[in-house]
């Protein structure tokens, strides 16, 4: 039996149109509208159906828990949890069948809002707890916001993030190399071979990963360096400075188009879509390439439950966790 055509929800403000499809509560478009008229700046599949076979993670909600978790197991308490591994042995954005392989419900919707939910049983892809989450995205001029919340009957881990690529120029105009990046962020988590982080927390002064003032990204990707060797580009945590809701990055296109990311997140994963390989068509009809899209995944600390370093990403049975993200876009006239 083929999969249902997931349900489409568009939100509308003066300025841009955002599409949510349930299937991952995936963001599939955001078409903004400036003097050249109207540009959609993320990457989306062209069959929404898509997004419930194979996604691959594109503008899907990520969870239990985004990024990488070494040898897919941790250990909270003194008690070792197994998880479903899906890369190298590892745990990658939530298992086999993490959350943006699922459906999600309407819960909440209106013009300018939708409120998505999702009910994960204790030991989905082996995370321990019965976890219920909602995802909300809501709109007003020049901005998208996206609101978090999670909370557990047991002590468990909870990781989430928004896995959107933006092309600022258009979905279809080719590699991101002539955008430009700046990252309010002091230092970066390297990784291993496997892009597993070391535990180190290493200051960006004097390496390829300075990107506090604005920097192309093609030069950045022209470094002669180990870890953009590992990441065949930027696959990689930087830790945000500060704490509460702040600026992470600002990306600007070309043609002058701009998003401003803020969080209240510790880390943003930024990934140059190395991945694109001509077998995703967008919602133009274009085949993705390599770097058609960058990321900007805000979230906790890759493999946390095994850092004792980094900033912890533990729900306790009762509380809840919430986090928000905010997507501000401009150009520059």
């Amino acid at each position: 039996m083929s999969p249902a055509t997931p349900t489409s929800v568009e939100l509308v403000a003066e300025g841009l149109l955002l599409e949510v499809v349930t299937a991952g509560a995936a963001v599939r478009r955001l078409v903004v509208t400036d003097d050249e008229g109207e540009t959609n700046v993320v990457l989306g599949h062209a069959d929404p159906v898509t997004y419930a076979v194979h996604g691959g993670y594109l503008g899907a909600t990520i969870g239990r828990f985004g990024n990488r978790i070494a040898g897919a197991r941790f250990t909270l308490d003194g008690v070792e949890h197994l998880l479903a591994a899906n890369e190298n042995g590892n745990a990658l954005h939530g298992g086999l069948v993490g959350f943006d392989h699922r459906e999600w419900e309407v819960q909440d919707q209106g013009p300018t809002h939708v409120r998505l939910g999702l009910h994960s049983p204790d030991g989905d892809q082996g995370f321990p707890g019965a976890l219920d989450v909602t995802v909300t995205y809501s709109v007003q001029p020049g901005t998208v916001r996206i609101d978090y919340t999670a909370s557990s009957d047991r002590d468990t881990v909870v990781n989430l993030t928004n896995h959107s690529y933006f092309n600022l120029d258009g979905e279809a105009s080719g590699p991101v190399d002539d955008h430009e990046l700046r990252l309010t962020a002091d230092a970066f988590t390297p990784t291993d071979a496997q892009l597993l982080p070391t535990g180190e927390l290493r200051e960006v002064t004097g390496t390829a990963f300075d990107l506090r003032r604005p920097t192309r990204l093609g030069d950045v990707l022209a470094s002669d360096d180990e870890q953009l060797r590992f990441g065949q580009g930027l696959d990689h945590n930087f830790v945000v400075t500060g704490a509460g809701p702040r600026h992470v990055a600002t990306l600007r296109g070309r043609s002058g188009r701009t998003l401003e990311v803020s969080s209240d997140q510790p880390g943003v994963q930024v990934y140059t879509g190395a991945h694109f390989d001509g077998t995703v068509t967008g919602t133009s009809g274009t085949a993705y390439a390599p770097r058609a899209g960058i990321a900007l995944e805000t979230q906790g600390l890759p493999d946390s439950p095994n850092q004792p370093a980094f900033p912890s990403t533990v729900l306790r049975a009762g509380e809840v966790h919430a986090s928000t993200t905010t997507w501000r876009l401009a150009r520059k006239r």
